[in-house]
């Protein structure tokens, strides 16, 4: 299917979803809220998609949610109904057992860093800003962002930058753990490549379930951790990739792994 606001292409394994209104800073739209919802049909269900990138089209990753989408008259069961689309398809990205990367290329505020904390690991440009400024319009973030964010910089960080609604450069974004490398902007796209194609070689269900696993554990106690871990080993046991990671290790050659 085509997608009115996103561009998508698959290559080699590796699904680039890059939001594509970049006259309005890839602001999240209707449109866009229900192309998610049948790019995630498309992520999970497309064995040929390994690794999932997104970034954003002209000079913005995404300034967030359409202002317009806020000025309607809204009812709001039916506000919350309409939100839930959206905190569905981040929880999807969660979800999903493939690494999903954001190639952060500029701005990433409101919903746009909201779908940056969705993803599994966040590369910035190092010309892009990052923040929650919804305290500018009398919100808070709400799609994720309060706990995601807290979860990954800690409560007090997050309160500091949502209470004051500071934009921070991609070096600070850095330092507080937001983000995981940064690069010059010419080169974010083929740095978060680079790392995709790194993945490529990797057991696939071996990385969807770590990610299920570290998505996980910081919400259960200890010994609950240690048995997920214990149960996930007990599947990856059995698959054909850990037999063929065994014999590359003994031939002294690179895995050739297939996913079974």
């Amino acid at each position: 299917m085509e997608f009115k606001t996103l561009l998508y292409d698959l290559e080699d394994g590796i699904a680039t979803i890059t939001l594509n209104r970049p006259d309005a800073l890839n602001a999240i739209n209707m449109d866009m809220r229900h192309d998610f919802t049948a790019l995630a049909e498309r992520l999970f269900f497309d064995d040929a998609v390994q690794v999932v990138l997104f970034t954003g089209a002209g000079r913005a990753f995404s300034s967030g949610g359409d202002l317009s989408h806020f000025e309607q008259d809204w009812r709001t069961p039916k506000f919350r109904a309409n939100s839930r689309r959206l905190i569905k398809f981040f929880d999807d990205l969660e979800a999903l057992e493939k690494p999903v990367i954001a190639a952060v290329n500029g701005a990433a505020t409101g919903g746009g860093l909201e779908l940056a904390l969705a993803c599994d690991l966040r590369l910035a440009a190092e010309e892009a800003t990052l923040g929650f400024r919804e305290n500018a319009i009398g919100l808070i973030p709400g799609i994720g962002g309060c706990a995601r964010f807290a979860r990954l910089v800690g409560v007090a960080k997050a309160k500091e930058l949502i209470f004051a609604g500071t934009m921070i450069s991609a070096q600070e974004a850095l330092e507080i753990g937001l983000v995981n490398k940064v690069a010059p902007g010419e080169r974010l796209m083929d740095e978060a490549r680079a790392y995709a194609r790194m993945l490529l070689k990797r057991a696939p269900q071996a990385l969807g379930l770590a990610k299920k696993i570290l998505n996980t554990v910081a919400n259960v106690d200890q010994t609950s951790g240690i048995l997920m871990e214990g149960l996930a080993q007990s599947i990856l046991l059995k698959t054909e990739d850990h037999q063929e990671g065994l014999r590359a290790f003994r031939e002294k050659r690179k895995p050739q792994f297939s996913g079974k």
